[in-house]
């Protein structure tokens, strides 16, 4: 009987399934066991199974497969998951490069504290409208290394995220790939309240760190926050985006007027517990 070792960390609310896979332990059928592992109650309970690998140009390479078995291009709260991991089991120094479908990041470990720096954003449309609830509501789309929907409200609270966040990540707009889609509140001018609907979780998740790199850009490009903007997630952490950025007329991301870049996220990260699975 086969045994596999894994650790569980939490970024921020969202729980990963880790598990150091340079030997190449994992079967091939990497989709099926994190459809397996990800159920809450039949398997660990998860929000994405996370792969090292061996990487020919950085420290490691990252692979993350959604609850539903789709693999995604990067994920923010599991980067800093995956480095943390990569931190203690001596994999890599606590300054740190590693690869991903988005593109090479950059992270730093101090004890349980976590600092990406991201991908630059790319792909601001800011005049998309989705009809919801009976009336048409302004939509803004952002690339933080994944897809990401952003819609302002008044009142965080009362949002139908699992109604309102399924009609748009499946929209017409958002096709083939689909998106994921962040309900934000400004709280003042370095601040955030976020809700998020995640493409492959195909819920709402206690926190999103590509969504809330995405909502706070999106913030500073539309109501003018300043960095660093302090994003307040659903389960109660919060993270902080750093970001710069240059006025663009014919450049970057289009009618947008900016272009951002340093983007960087940080925020802690939790070591839940660590096993063993046995495969037959």
């Amino acid at each position: 009987m086969r045994k596999i070792k894994f650790a569980k960390f939490s970024g921020a609310g969202n729980d990963f399934v880790v598990i150091d896979n340079r030997r190449k332990i994992v079967p091939s059928a990497a989709v099926r066991l994190a459809v397996k592992l990800c159920q809450p109650k039949t398997g660990i309970g998860a929000d994405g199974l996370i792969l090292l690998e061996r990487s020919a140009q950085a420290d490691f390479r990252m692979r993350i497969f959604n609850p539903d078995g789709s693999e995604a291009e990067m994920c923010g709260n599991g980067a800093r998951c995956i480095a943390r991991f990569a931190s203690l089991k001596k994999i890599a120094p606590a300054k740190m490069i590693f690869e991903t479908m988005a593109g090479l990041i950059s992270a730093q470990v101090k004890d349980r504290d976590v600092k990406l720096h991201m991908s630059d954003p790319h792909s601001l449309k800011d005049n998309l409208s989705v009809k919801l609830g009976g009336q048409s509501r302004k939509v803004l789309f952002i690339n933080t290394g994944v897809p990401h929907a952003i819609m302002f409200v008044n009142n965080i609270d009362k949002v139908p995220v699992f109604e309102w966040g399924r009609i748009i990540r499946y929209h017409r707009l958002f096709k083939p790939a689909g998106t994921n889609v962040n309900f934000v509140s400004k709280m003042d001018q370095h601040t955030i309240a976020i809700r998020t609907y995640e493409r492959g979780v195909e819920n709402e998740t206690l926190a999103c760190g590509t969504g809330s790199v995405a909502a706070a850009i999106v913030s500073a490009y539309a109501r003018n926050l300043s960095s660093p903007v302090q994003v307040h997630t659903r389960g109660g952490d919060i993270l902080t985006v750093y970001f710069k950025f240059q006025s663009t007329f014919n450049a970057g991301m289009k009618g947008a007027g900016k272009t951002f870049y340093d983007v960087y996220m940080e925020g802690r990260v939790k070591f839940v517990f660590e096993g063993e699975l046995k495969e037959s």
